[in-house]
């Protein structure tokens, strides 16, 4: 199974979206949430050259967004 990392704050729908989501269809993740740990923000920056959450990376992989890339997503994790 492909490694699957969200970059979250608690205060984003998207994010909680995603993350249900995720659950929902049995995908494990790692939630990084940049609240927290400031260097986790560094990370999405250095990533996508933004700072914007969801930032999710699936294997080599960067998605900046959950619902704008639920179709891509959901393929590469071969979702139904």
């Amino acid at each position: 199974m492909t490694a699957v990392k969200i970059y979250t704050i608690p205060t984003c729908s998207d994010c909680t979206f995603a993350k249900r989501y995720f659950k929902e269809h049995n995908i494990s993740y790692e939630d990084y949430n940049c609240d927290e740990n400031p260097d986790y923000a560094v990370e999405v920056k250095k990533l996508t050259g933004k700072q914007i959450v969801p930032t999710i990376v699936i294997g080599d992989q960067v998605f900046v967004g959950f619902a704008e890339n639920l179709k891509e997503i959901s393929d590469l994790l071969k979702i139904q």
